[in-house]
């Protein structure tokens, strides 16, 4: 099992930044990606972004490309999510999320969740 725990969200300014973070404990070892997502008031979970536990192979949506970057430190099972340049339509509760080597081999989606952490941008 992979638990995970999300940090560093809160209400900021458009045109600021956050520095999203995701702990995870457990059975790292059988880690394949971890992945931001996102959430806003009536709308479905959105991907956000990813990265290969090894390899650091990242993947955006076009919408944040550029503004966020995802980043991990393995020595402390951490992963990151560096947003710049906020806009009012990032605000949403981002979730961290884990997918297992089993997992993708076997074609299910991603196994494990944050319980999410509330990002919130004014105008």
């Amino acid at each position: 099992q992979v638990q995970l725990v999300e940090s560093g969200g809160g209400l900021v300014q458009a045109g600021g930044s956050l520095r999203l973070s995701c702990e995870a404990s457990g059975r790292t070892f059988g880690i394949h990606t971890m992945g931001w997502f996102r959430q806003a008031p009536g709308k479905e979970r959105e991907f956000v972004a990813s990265i290969t536990w090894s390899g650091n192979v990242t993947a955006y949506i076009d919408s944040v490309r550029g503004r966020f970057f995802i980043s991990r430190d393995n020595a402390k099972n951490t992963v990151y999510l560096q947003m710049n340049n906020l806009k009012p339509e990032d605000t949403a509760v981002y979730y961290c999320a884990a997918l297992t080597i089993i997992s993708t081999t076997r074609g299910r989606g991603y196994d494990y969740w944050g319980q999410g952490t509330q990002v919130t941008v004014s105008s």
